[in-house]
């Protein structure tokens, strides 16, 4: 009978048949001890060689690292195994000999291991940590789909842009162009006039020319949309989102999170209410820790760090000046310099991981901002119909996944968050 790694645990004293991939070998006399993985979870083969056939023997002690194999056995209970449990070996079967795998056990530098990134998924670092990132996808849906959010899905090619035009990917389309997305917001925009409360899941593209840690040309955001929402409300979503994701995937992801070494202490303080934090107060206590910003100036990753650094859990920065915002950010009316905004920055360093405000919601503000950022008016002209027919006020946010699972890791460098990372200088594989 066959069975997966994970579920051996109901076969104890049976014998079971397991397919997966060598992932380590060694041997001490009379015996072979088979790391067999097959992606959900790793258990050890011993083969004794009064059990086995002499070739069976013998092509378990030479099988090398990454080849395909099939192996039969009795499950056995074993305390001295991370599993529990190994399989007493009957039986081996080599479906695919390996040869030279490339990813030894030596050590690697990154730009090796991202050349062999076909290849670098296959090891438990890689294996936990993309375990992470399908507990913070599932546990993302859930949140909205358990309120009452529909999911729309938002295209890809898009007319016009969203963020700024200068890190827009430009693409042929049929005798016209077209633009990757930057973000799915404006049609969620649609879609909250439409069903109240939505989101969209997908890629999202920047053309920025950056090489820093927490920046790829590809990643994915979720990104929900309410109407009848201010940006008091949008807070308290965000706040309740995070808590409620950050528990989900701690409480799942234990074993994972461990093999990562990251300290769960730091995530279990991830709880409400996070401090509220004007971006003019902001500037008071960056200068109060010598780190002056000017009014005006967008906060980079040294400032928000050093933000981050004054908290235990995430905290939110509001209110950021206008003019280095979207054009679609609504005016705060009680200080036309400042944006409706919030900026979530997650502890420890890790910058920003949600973006959002509060929607301008009126037709004429609306087209005196797309012209004051010189976009092109007839791209916008079904964006600026929500202003017409309508139009009430909105607001809502995008987290981007590759951030949070760096933080929820404690990861370096998101490259190592998302299964293909596409970066300044990397296309492939």
């Amino acid at each position: 009978m066959r069975v997966w790694v994970e579920d051996v645990h109901r076969h104890v004293e049976s014998e079971v048949t397991l397919r997966g991939w060598l992932y380590g070998r060694r041997s001490s006399g009379k015996l072979h001890f088979l790391q067999l993985r097959d992606g959900t979870g790793t258990i050890q083969c011993v083969v004794f060689v009064k059990d086995v056939a002499p070739e069976v023997f013998e092509r378990a002690g030479h099988v090398a690292q990454e080849s395909s194999i099939e192996v039969t056995g009795t499950v056995r209970a074993d305390a001295r195994s991370p599993l529990g449990f190994e399989l007493a070996v009957k039986d081996v079967r080599v479906v695919q000999e390996a040869t030279d795998y490339p990813i030894t056990p030596k050590e690697h530098g990154p730009a090796f291991l991202l050349d062999h990134r076909h290849l670098w998924l296959r090891s438990s670092r890689q294996h936990a940590i993309m375990r992470v990132r399908a507990s913070v996808v599932r546990a993302c849906r859930d949140y909205f789909d358990s309120r009452g959010f529909t999911l729309i899905d938002a295209p890809i090619f898009t007319p016009a842009a969203c963020e700024g035009t200068t890190t827009l990917f430009e693409v042929g389309y049929f005798d016209d162009k077209a633009y990757l997305t930057q973000s799915g917001q404006l049609y969620m925009e649609a879609a909250a006039m439409a069903f109240g409360k939505a989101y969209c899941f997908g890629p999202t593209f920047r053309a920025e020319k950056s090489k820093t840690r927490r920046h790829l040309t590809e990643f994915w955001m979720i990104e929900p949309e309410v109407a009848f929402a201010d940006l008091d409300d949008d807070m308290a979503l965000a706040e309740d989102f995070l808590v409620e994701v950050v528990g989900r995937v701690v409480g799942e992801r234990a074993a994972e999170l461990a093999l990562l070494e990251r300290d769960t202490t730091l995530l279990a303080k991830v709880q409400k209410p996070f401090p509220r934090v004007s971006y003019e107060e902001a500037l008071a206590l960056l200068a109060s820790k010598d780190k002056p910003v000017a009014f005006g100036d967008d906060l980079g990753a040294d400032e928000e760090t050093v933000l981050s650094e004054q908290f235990d859990r995430p905290v939110m920065v509001h209110r950021y000046p206008a003019a280095s915002k979207a054009f679609y950010m609504k005016q705060d009316p009680a200080d036309a310099r400042l944006a409706l905004c919030v900026d979530v920055l997650a502890p420890e360093g890790y910058g920003e991981i949600i973006g959002g405000g509060q929607r301008e919601d009126d037709l004429a503000a609306l087209e005196a901002r797309i012209q004051a950022h010189g976009l092109p008016e007839e791209a916008f002209r079904w964006y600026l119909d929500l202003r017409r027919y309508g139009s009430v006020p909105h607001a809502g946010f995008g987290m981007g996944i590759e951030r949070m699972v760096a933080w929820l890791c404690g990861l370096h460098h998101v490259r190592e968050t998302i299964p293909f990372p596409r970066m300044l200088e990397r296309l492939t594989p």
